[in-house]
């Protein structure tokens, strides 16, 4: 398997360019080249209903950072 190249990686500070965040600015936790996204901290916030587990007794709603395409970013610095 072939890795894809990408002008981010995990660590960057990177700013949001298109959409709805635009102008948000965070560091990327993650990046998915096969699908072409990465996780900004802070950059696209979604509410995601858990249930309840062994490792979230309480469950319920919390609030995550969710993927945005990686032709949304831009790299600072």
């Amino acid at each position: 398997m072939s890795s894809i190249k990408t002008h981010v990686k995990k660590g960057d500070q990177v700013e949001i360019i298109a959409g709805n965040h635009k102008g948000k600015q965070g560091t990327v936790l993650s990046v998915n080249a096969a699908k072409g996204q990465v996780i900004v901290e802070g950059g696209r916030t979604v509410q995601k209903a858990v249930r309840r587990s062994e490792a979230d007794p309480d469950g319920g709603i919390k609030t995550v950072d969710a993927p945005v395409h990686i032709s949304n970013v831009k790299k600072l610095g």
